[in-house]
């Protein structure tokens, strides 16, 4: 199966209770994971969206096996994404570019994109890479113009850049200082338990949350107080993050704003 939601959800009785305070919206994580250090990002990214009252999130991997003669197809998740609110897209980057497996379920979306079927839900993008840089900009400018192409509206990252003053450090919110979708770095010679930074993992539960509210205020017009961080706090959150024990679950230790 290429449709899974393991990731930690709500409690029952948590979940029946914002069920009822506001309406739903659906969102969808879909990525490829070749080593499974995506994986991890994606994980973050759906704890971070399914914080958000009302947001039904589903995570979705896009697998090799689903592919025959180079051409990708998987019903089941097709339906889903028809019926979902906003889209995430998510990808290592190799070699300059976007994973394979994944450019072929893009290239599968040939059949919506003929009747406009995603027109005007929301998406967002993110991607790993061993080295700093990477050209992960190149996968993400990608992941835009497919949205364009798909006619949906692409919502980026919404946090100050960190690690780029003499007290930044690996752990900061958005080091990588990535607006476009969120990038993550992750050593090439550890596995994913190792997955990106500290930082990496708490910007994707923010990006996570980000696009869920604004999903909520884009389908039910719920009310959205764009948070705002000053130079001053950005930094001091990226502190506090890297004097936090990296031995703690990052997936409790920090709400998204």
């Amino acid at each position: 199966m290429t449709l899974h939601d393991n990731i930690q959800t709500p409690a029952p009785d948590q979940q029946a209770e914002t069920a009822g305070a506001v309406p739903t919206v659906t969102v969808a994580v879909v990525y490829h994971s070749l080593h499974g250090h995506t994986r991890v990002l994606a994980e973050h990214l759906v704890h971070g969206a399914r914080s958000v009252p009302g947001a039904e999130v589903h995570a979705v991997e896009i697998r090799p096996e689903a592919i025959t003669a180079g051409r990708w197809r998987d019903d089941e998740v097709m339906a889903l994404l028809e019926r979902s609110d906003a889209i995430v897209f998510g990808a290592p980057t190799l070699m300059g570019s976007l994973s394979a497996v994944f450019k072929a379920f893009l290239e599968a979306a040939f059949t919506p994109w003929t009747t406009q079927a995603w027109k005007d839900k929301l998406a967002g993008g993110f991607t790993n890479s061993a080295s700093q840089s990477g050209d992960k900009l190149v996968a993400l400018e990608q992941l835009a113009v497919f949205a364009a192409q798909m006619s949906m509206q692409w919502i980026g990252v919404g946090d100050l850049p960190g690690n780029n003053w003499s007290g930044g450090a690996r752990n900061d919110v958005n080091r990588l200082g990535s607006w476009l979708g969120l990038m993550s770095q992750s050593n090439a010679d550890q596995g994913p338990e190792h997955a990106g930074s500290l930082g990496d993992r708490i910007t994707a539960e923010r990006y996570g949350a980000r696009i869920a509210q604004l999903t909520q205020r884009w389908v039910n017009a719920v009310p959205y107080d764009t948070p705002r961080l000053s130079e001053h706090d950005a930094r001091a959150l990226s502190v506090a993050l890297t004097r936090r024990d990296e031995a703690d679950d990052p997936a409790h230790s920090m709400q998204p704003a």
